[in-house]
């Protein structure tokens, strides 16, 4: 029997948006399910190194998200490429690096993941100062790049899209340091239950249209709120999802005002069954975070993007409509009117289907986990078993 204390992989993350947490969430659990020799440990890097800044900044950031974006806009951009100006602003968020040093002291990890880019510079910094010599992975969790999320002494990056990478190189990272797997996405996204079961669990109607809004982990809608009511004059009946996420104050405003909507309305707060909604799912409206839109593409769910917040979720729009996964409404009329049009004329949803089966992949997570492998195996005589174990249940996985 082997007694032999299991390797640690130290995941950080922070609750800056919920798409890092989810991917952090999404290696873990591939961890798990992978490694028999193997333990994923995930901590929250601004809630450990910054435990009285921490509540204020994330204060700040879902207010000024929400209140006034073209604020976020100006620093996201104006720290988009790497100046004198990011550097001073983002040396505020690597003032924890003793502490980060005590827990990986504590820790003693094989390797350290980072899906938040304060994460990746902190990690960076401590091997600069050789403090630390362990494989740093960075997985940039958004379908564009930013100067917060590029450091020198990172050793892989994990990235969503060619775009990405090729943008990376252009940047200088060695191409080798590179891997586009597809942001990673958690297990249940390839586990669904077949849509029989799903539209009796529901009870919906296999033949009417049925549409899933979201607004983000924190239900952000923006001036959506209107739309749920245009959503009347859509002559032919549908079925609509609407998931407010952790905002309850929104779920509980939109019970009372959606309750005499002619179409077949279902709201609900955080939903951790989200695949399953999105699995019995037309079209998709949704904010495009990195993570949400990664997560619908590995369901094969055609998209409608409303109301991008300045930053990267406008990047990211971009990339997704170009690539044809995405279709883009400017206004309220505008959504009404593709709504509308799709649901007397499906080809265009059939056409976006092909193109995301075509060059989506749904094993990112387990693509993304070799990567972090191959990065402790160049440090470490490598483990035949663990490589062996991987390649066995990956068959696993795509024949699911």
């Amino acid at each position: 029997m082997n007694n032999r204390e299991k390797d640690k992989y130290l995941i950080l993350s922070a609750k800056f948006g919920e798409g890092h947490k989810q991917v952090a969430n999404a290696i873990s659990e591939v961890i798990d399910y992978m490694l028999d020799d193997a333990e994923p440990i995930t901590i929250d890097i601004m809630e450990w190194t910054h435990p009285y800044l921490y509540p204020i900044s994330h204060y700040i950031y879902k207010r000024g998200i929400n209140k006034f974006p073209q604020v976020y806009s100006f620093l996201y951009r104006k720290t988009r490429v790497k100046s004198s100006f990011s550097v001073k602003l983002n040396s505020v968020f690597l003032l924890g690096l003793q502490t980060m040093l005590k827990i990986i002291q504590e820790i003693k990890p094989k390797v350290v993941v980072s899906t938040h880019p304060f994460a990746a510079g902190i990690i960076s910094k401590l091997k600069e100062q050789g403090l630390i010599d362990i494989p740093a992975v960075t997985i940039i969790t958004d379908y564009t790049d930013h100067s917060y999320w590029i450091y020198p002494h990172t050793d892989q990056y994990v990235v969503g899209s060619t775009q990405v990478r090729d943008r990376l190189i252009d940047l200088g990272v060695e191409e080798d340091k590179i891997k586009n797997t597809g942001i990673p996405v958690r297990k249940r996204f390839m586990e669904v239950p077949p849509k029989g079961f799903l539209l009796d669990k529901y009870m919906l109607n296999p033949n009417m249209f049925t549409i899933l809004i979201m607004g983000g982990g924190d239900g952000f809608f923006g001036k959506g709120l209107t739309t749920f009511r245009a959503l009347e004059s859509i002559s032919t009946p549908i079925q609509i999802f609407v998931v407010c996420g952790k905002n309850n104050k929104l779920k509980k405003q939109l019970e009372w005002e959606l309750k005499d909507l002619k179409h077949d309305v279902r709201i609900f707060g955080y939903c951790e069954n989200i695949h399953e909604l999105m699995a019995i799912s037309d079209l998709m409206i949704s904010k495009p975070g990195g993570v949400t839109t990664s997560e619908a593409m590995s369901m094969d769910l055609p998209l409608l993007i409303y109301h991008s917040l300045p930053g990267q979720e406008e990047d990211n729009a971009e990339y997704l409509y170009r690539s044809g996964f995405a279709f883009i409404a400017k206004s309220e009329k505008d959504v009404i009117r593709q709504i509308e049009n799709l649901v007397y004329n499906s080809a265009p949803l059939k056409w976006m289907k092909q193109r995301i089966q075509k060059y989506q992949t749904k094993n990112s997570s387990i693509d993304a986990l070799r990567v972090i492998v191959g990065a402790v195996k160049r440090v470490q005589s490598p483990k035949a078993s663990n490589y062996r174990t991987i390649q066995k249940r990956e068959e696993i996985e795509v024949s699911i």
